[in-house]
């Protein structure tokens, strides 16, 4: 058993949570502040928690500045207090209800998701669609596909004349697929992960639920988007997924992908600045790290030099002329961890178990943590938007 599933400190040190180059990072992120009964944004410097509310009443403010990060490394405003203090409150199995904790770093933003947007992801996609739900049928079919088509399609444009040729084949030998039509053809598939204020924050538990038997932790990169279409920060994003409810039919995606605490985004989002942006994305590698309490230990890295589609491409294709998100959206990038390796039996691949601890990490990002638990046991969602706008008027913010 490790320590991590053990317990002991399982969410990790401050200094994991937080990038690796924090002091040259500007960071920001949302806290309960139970002395106003209410969220407030903040930011993180030199390990200290510092309330922006006075200023930014909405983390969503922050981000539709001309330069967000410009204006929050200049910024000074009341100490909140110690972030690996906040944190280890956080994941406290009682916290302490009379001092701040974490919650995800967005709020007014739409929750968005990218989907098929790596090669070996969009494969087990197709093997999801064609095994509807078994594990078994998954692992012969995962076999037969490898030796009709391979799994290295990294090199494809999606929507090129290569792609359309591909299409016609797989067509004609009847392997054609949905998941391969956004994989490789024109168009993406963008859909809505959640409602707008539903994601959880590091150091808390995710959601699956019970019914589910074949499930995963998709770590993604996840793109901070203003109303313009103008990207202005990243952080991490775990898109939990219920693959055989989505397996049954795609028609089913809300219903795999929509559940209480199924959206965790956090710890904080690192805003664009000279140091850091799109290029630096571009380049980054995502690890994942899942720990069980049966001894159970899975460690994948996703390269984001392998999504078949650009990001500023899935921007693009999220917002513009033809869809407007006016408080911005926070996008997730999509995955390449393909869950097969085995936990309990052979060929049945992997799937979640009940506190499971799910790590999500990227040097310059820092790190997303969360214990695994059945949607329906989670921390119901209660605070929607009717309410975030009754506190921020009794505080005078708005």
């Amino acid at each position: 058993m490790t320590e991590l599933a053990a317990g002991a400190d399982w969410f990790g040190s401050p200094a994991e949570a937080l990038p690796d180059d924090v002091d040259q990072s500007v960071l920001i992120g949302r806290v309960w502040d139970p002395s106003v009964d209410g969220p407030s944004p903040v930011t993180v410097r030199d390990g200290e928690v510092i309330d922006l509310s006075h200023l930014f009443p909405t983390i969503r403010d922050v981000c539709e500045l001309p330069d967000p990060a410009a204006t929050v490394a200049g910024l000074d405003g009341p100490r909140v207090g110690d972030f690996g203090e906040i944190l280890a409150n956080t994941a406290a199995a009682s916290p302490d209800r009379t001092r701040p904790w974490l919650l995800a770093p967005v709020d007014l933003q739409a929750l968005k998701a990218a989907g098929v947007t790596f090669p070996v992801s969009m494969i087990e996609r197709v093997i999801e669609e064609r095994a509807r739900g078994d594990l078994a049928v998954a692992a012969d079919i995962r076999r037969r596909m490898s030796d009709d088509i391979g799994t290295d399609l990294s090199s494809l444009e999606p929507g090129s004349t290569e792609a359309e040729r591909l299409k016609n084949l797989l067509v004609g030998e009847g392997l054609w697929s949905q998941y391969l039509e956004v994989g490789i053809g024109p168009d993406a598939e963008i859909f809505t992960k959640g409602q707008i204020l539903s994601a959880v924050g590091t150091a808390v538990p995710v959601g699956v639920l019970a019914a589910s038997t074949w499930n995963n932790p998709e770590p993604e990169v996840t793109l901070i988007v203003q109303s313009s279409g103008r990207i202005v920060g990243a952080t991490l994003g775990n898109d939990v997924n219920l693959r055989d409810v989505e397996g049954r039919s795609a028609l089913l995606l809300p219903l795999a992908k929509d559940n209480n605490a199924s959206c965790s985004l956090g710890p904080l989002i690192r805003l664009f600045d000279e140091r850091f942006g799109l290029e630096q994305v571009r380049e980054l590698k995502v690890g994942l790290e899942v720990c069980g309490v049966d001894g159970f230990r899975l460690e994948a890295v996703s390269e984001m030099t392998r999504m078949s589609r650009d990001p500023e491409a899935l921007v693009r294709q999220l917002i513009g002329p033809h869809h407007r998100y006016p408080d911005g959206a926070a996008l997730m990038l999509g995955t390449m961890f393909a869950p097969i390796q085995d936990r309990d039996r052979p060929g049945e691949g992997f799937t979640h178990k009940v506190d499971d601890v799910v790590r999500i990490s990227c040097p310059s990002l820092g790190t997303l943590v969360n214990r695994v638990r059945h949607a329906e046991m989670c921390e119901p969602w209660q605070f929607g938007v009717r309410a975030l706008m009754a506190n921020l008027a009794k505080r005078g913010l708005l």
